[in-house]
């Protein structure tokens, strides 16, 4: 049955964050004459026959996160997951996520369940394949509207542009500076609200978007607030966010709550970009299991376990995990809370039992899982059409050859030290090694800069074991500025420390290395002192702590995101070209169809566990 037609799209809202950004009547539509910013009602989706006038409704919640412009499958390691079984061993399942197959399994589940919301946790856009990447994310936003996705919260990627660009996702509009990319066409932004309660302007305290919204059908009503993680400004660019402040989730969440209870909407769930780590990868762990070693761990434990009662359900994500787990809220009382891993993979599939005399969600009734996106399932047309439309727009240069690899090169979530970030690392050190290109001695590469795998297999007819631009482009679409700077040794050992300690001791942050730099890492011990300070050597040499390097690493790692505040007290900084030019020119230059390039060995960091 089809969806029930939106509602106050004219609603978005997106105020003016500081000087660089354009005014407010220029971001906004007209406001609707009826109900308060936040306070629309969204229409739901009218699937299966109208059920549930009874005292209790189950409302299915679908839900996922992550999904970083995956409109095609993914391959290689992002297109997997692990399977736990009965046994307690594990299987790996090949071949899962894309938007064409997400859409397919979300429309199955939605019959036969006339409440039904499909939500988001943020990262919808920004770190994006080259389909989507190339055209600033605006087929991602149109394949969302098609999956009938009804409220989002903001993540951090969605500011990788800017809040000016998070405006345009939201209103519509061209490109301001490349105009419209199919001619006779305007992009005409997200048919759902995104959601950011805690990002306001530091000058007016007033919030960028709209912070929670209702969605109601036949007298069911929740609420929904949106929020991304406080530490949103470490981890983007700077110049993007000027103005802007990211405030404290758990405030944010219970400041809204109260304002939903004051408006008679009881029942509410939090869209909060902030996750957990599982003691298991596994999708279908039981991480609500007891005993040392079991359950989950991460910044989602203290907030879930601060987040006011009031608030019946935690969507979460930022972590690439996948989970359903219970966290107690501060009455000791269970509360689902999930994360469905990244790309598409995975979606939630949510109960949540409204009782209409109190118009609140029966706690005890609520029942999460999380399900496999496979592609045994027919795709859905529509999307297929909208890929094969974006596709034909990038072939000219998403086909272009650019390198050949001798098998898959591989980008592990689970490995501190990853073989292709040694590939990547390399391109960067030789290309500012030149003297007058930076003169770098070494090179470090954030990992969450690497966004996908180096697949053998062929994505479409290139043949095997070449690299196309676009696959490139999907492995570092950010395409950041390299610079080459001075740091001391001392400073070079603060860095490494910096990546298992204070706000990345939870979950360690390691940078890829170029080779000839080497050290140990002893991860029995904790924070600080898992660097071993004396193992830390470049090309065979111990560092000294008094001596100068020269070290190349991209412009978002000297600005000091991803916590590395040591990296802001650089010297003598030389700029120069983008990884991804760095990452394509280094392919080319070693690699050809008689002479692959072979997979790094990745024994640079050595690991004690």
């Amino acid at each position: 049955m089809a969806a029930t037609p939106r509602k106050n799209k004219t609603a978005r809202r997106i105020l003016a964050a500081g000087a660089g950004l354009v005014t407010v009547g220029a971001l906004v539509a007209a406001m609707p004459s009826a109900g308060a910013a936040g306070d629309r009602s969204g229409g739901g989706h009218g699937h299966g026959h109208d059920k549930g006038q009874g005292r209790l409704v189950d409302v299915q919640l679908l839900s996922f996160n992550d999904l970083h412009g995956n409109l095609e499958p993914p391959t290689g390691s992002s297109g997997r997951l692990t399977h736990l079984n009965e046994d307690g061993t594990t299987r790996t399942i090949e071949g899962v996520g894309g938007v064409e197959y997400l859409a397919t399994h979300l429309r199955q589940a939605r019959q036969g369940h006339p409440y039904s919301i499909t939500a988001a946790a943020g990262d919808m856009i920004g770190a994006s394949p080259l389909v989507s990447g190339l055209f600033h994310d605006e087929p991602t936003i149109e394949a969302l509207n098609r999956l009938d996705l009804d409220v989002t919260s903001v993540g951090n990627h969605e500011f990788d542009e800017g809040a000016r660009e998070l405006a345009r996702m939201q209103n519509g509009g061209c490109h301001p500076t490349e105009g419209c990319f199919e001619k006779g066409k305007r992009f005409r932004g997200a048919d759902f609200p995104y959601l950011a309660a805690n990002v306001t302007n530091e000058k007016s305290g007033k919030p960028l978007l709209d912070p929670y919204f209702v969605w109601e059908r036949n007298g069911v009503r929740i609420g929904f607030i949106g929020v991304t993680l406080e530490g949103t400004a470490d981890i983007v660019s700077a110049e993007g966010i000027k103005g802007l402040k990211f405030g404290d989730e758990v405030e944010t969440i219970n400041k809204y709550a109260k304002v939903l209870e004051r408006k008679g909407v009881k029942s509410i769930v939090a869209l909060l970009h902030e996750g957990g780590l599982p003691a298991s990868g596994a999708y279908n762990y039981d991480c609500d299991s007891p005993g040392p070693g079991n359950g989950i761990s991460g910044p989602i434990v203290d907030i879930a376990k601060n987040v006011s009662p009031q608030v019946d359900a935690l969507v979460t994500g930022h972590t690439h995990q996948a989970y359903a787990c219970t966290i107690p809220d501060p009455a000791g009382k269970p509360r689902t809370v999930t994360s469905a891993a990244s790309f598409g993979r995975l979606y939630t599939d949510t109960t949540l039992t409204y009782d209409r005399r109190t118009k609140d969600i029966v706690r005890t009734a609520v029942a999460s899982a999380n399900h496999v996106v496979t592609r045994d399932v027919k795709p859905a047309g529509d999307m297929t059409r909208l890929i094969d439309r974006w596709k034909t727009l990038a072939a000219p240069i998403a086909n272009r050859p650019v390198g050949h690899i001798a098998a898959d090169i591989e980008n592990p979530a689970d490995a501190y030290e990853k073989p292709l970030g040694d590939l990547i690392a390399d391109a960067q050190l030789e290309d500012m090694a030149p003297a007058d290109k930076g003169g770098a001695q070494l090179a470090l590469m954030n990992p969450g800069g690497i966004r996908a795998p180096l697949s053998h297999k062929a994505s479409g007819a290139e043949g095997d074991g070449v690299v196309t631009y676009g696959e490139a482009y999907t492995v570092q679409p950010f395409t950041n500025m390299m610079t080459a700077v001075d740091l001391t040794g001392a400073q070079l050992v603060t860095t490494l420390q910096q990546q298992v300690s204070g706000p990345n001791q939870a979950a360690p942050k390691i940078l890829q290395v170029s080779k000839g730099f080497t050290y140990t890492l002893d991860m029995t011990k904790t924070g600080a002192d898992r660097v071993v300070v004396s193992s830390v050597r470049l090309n065979g040499e111990p560092i000294d702590p008094a001596k100068t390097y020269r070290v190349a690493m991209n412009e978002f790692l000297s600005g000091g995101g991803d916590g590395f505040t040591v990296l802001k007290e650089h010297k003598n900084k030389l700029v120069g070209a983008s990884d991804l030019d760095m990452f394509t020119a280094y392919l080319a230059a070693h690699s050809s169809a008689s002479a692959p390039l072979p997979v790094p060995a990745a024994d640079r960091i050595t690991v004690i566990k």
